[in-house]
């Protein structure tokens, strides 16, 4: 089966959500994504027992963050989906564009294209 996602994105995968630290996501925005969303296993399902409680507190707390300094909240979630929902993963991502698009460009990035475009003319 072929799922149609967004070409505008990335996946990072790794071992467990849960290893997914709160750097990570920041850093994610400071690289210049627009949006984060991480995808986790179903709550009380998790292989590693609890990584995907952890991975929503960080997610959370990011969400925080990111709105304690202007950027946004709304621009970082956490999703639960089993291996086989592949179907639900790919409408959680164009979810997650659509969303993304109408918040527009992350402040972060646009202050990075400011300063390049200001170095570029220097």
């Amino acid at each position: 089966m072929r799922l149609k996602i967004p070409t505008n994105f990335r996946i990072i995968r790794v071992p467990c959500s849960g290893k997914v630290d709160i750097i990570h996501i920041l850093r994610a925005f400071e690289k210049g994504a627009d949006g984060v969303y991480v995808v986790g296993c179903m709550e009380g399902d998790c292989h590693f027992n609890e990584g995907n409680f952890r991975a929503r507190k960080r997610v959370e707390q990011a969400a925080k963050v990111l709105d304690k300094i202007g950027i946004g909240g709304d621009r970082v979630k956490m999703y639960n989906l089993s291996s086989g929902e592949g179907p639900l993963f790919a409408q959680y991502s164009t979810e997650m564009v659509n969303l993304v698009k109408k918040m527009g460009p992350s402040p972060v990035r646009l202050a990075r294209q400011r300063m390049a475009k200001k170095a570029d003319a220097a």
